[in-house]
């Protein structure tokens, strides 16, 4: 009986032993597999290049592989749920960006709440839009787009990078805000929408800065103005829409989440390692080419952004009269 006693007394020690000890994906060596990292745009668009930059870094770093992964279609919602349904193991993580505040109000149907099922991680930085022409489309300024506009009404299209972006909604505002008739066509990115505005199929788009700004440099189509209510530091030349358009204002927002429930441990970890290449000279310069300000943030704060913004574009939302089933 006291052998028996003893056994089992010995496999509990065991047994509490196993139970205590920190699991192979436990924060201590967090992270010792690939990291997925879904985005929800097409590879080659702003989203896209923003995420690549930041996820070499942060395999340097680490010495594991962040994974970009490109779920395209329903303006990033298919990215989302894809996150949030993943395991909350810090193993797979969403590229957020305006497009998930805006979708909260925009989509009547989704099957998630997102700031109930995410955990806010990081921020990366901020973004303007910039609404550029195609090279038919016989204006130069701002003023002189809202003239063409009213005197063809429902001859001009604009493309967005799918229902729901900052692309798609930058442009709403802008219609509720000067009465410009313009039809709305989604596209799964911005980097496949540019053809058609390069051949004046789609007469416009107000993307991302960094591929806008790429097709504006490379003559392919027009720059008109930046959606911040000032101009933008690394575009000082072009006007800011709100010097047209009193009041007009989109700024993107870029970060990093996480389905809901993942441990505090490995969101420190990784907010820490994104605050650390956010002060590399590198990779700043490498942000800056594309447009970005960095904008470290905790995750308590990014969190607070991402309210923040849901709400802000829920009232531009009611305010422009749109929705998407």
């Amino acid at each position: 009986m006291k052998h028996f006693a003893r056994a089992a007394f010995l496999a509990l020690v065991c047994l509490s032993s196993l139970i205590s000890s920190p699991s192979p994906s436990s924060a201590a060596d967090y992270p010792n597999r690939p990291v997925k990292w879904l985005i929800g745009f097409a590879a080659g668009g702003p989203v896209d290049i923003v995420a690549r930059i930041m996820s070499q870094w942060l395999s340097d770093k680490f010495g594991q592989q962040f994974v970009v992964e490109n779920r395209t279609g329903s303006g990033g919602n298919i990215a989302a749920a894809a996150a949030i349904n993943s395991p909350a193991d810090g193993y797979t993580l969403l590229f957020v960006a305006p497009n998930n505040a805006i979708s909260t109000s925009l989509y009547k149907k989704l099957p998630f709440d997102f700031l109930r099922d995410t955990t806010p991680v990081a921020s990366i930085m901020q973004l303007t839009n910039m609404l550029v022409v195609s090279n038919d489309v016989p204006v130069k300024t701002v003023q002189e787009f809202i003239d063409y506009c009213k005197a063809n009404p429902g001859k001009i299209s604009y493309a967005s990078s799918g229902n729901g972006t900052s692309v798609h909604m930058s442009a709403e505002l802008f219609k509720a805000m000067t009465k410009c008739d313009m039809l709305h066509v989604p596209y799964r990115g911005s980097a496949v929408a540019f053809p058609d505005i390069i051949s004046n199929k789609v007469q416009l788009i107000f993307d991302n800065l960094p591929s806008a700004l790429e097709q504006a440099k490379g003559g392919t189509v027009r720059a008109l103005g930046v959606t911040s209510p000032k101009r933008w530091p690394s575009v000082p030349d072009i006007p800011a829409i709100a010097e047209t358009v009193p009041g007009f204002e989109s700024v993107g927002f870029y970060g990093i989440s996480a389905p809901k429930g993942t441990p505090p441990e490995i969101v420190d970890i990784l907010n820490k390692a994104v605050g650390e290449a956010l002060k590399d000279p590198k990779l700043v310069a490498r942000l800056a080419e594309v447009g970005g300000i960095p904008k470290p943030m905790t995750p308590a704060d990014f969190g607070k952004l991402v309210a923040d913004e849901t709400e802000k574009w829920r009232k531009v939302v009611e305010f422009a009269g749109v929705s998407v089933d």
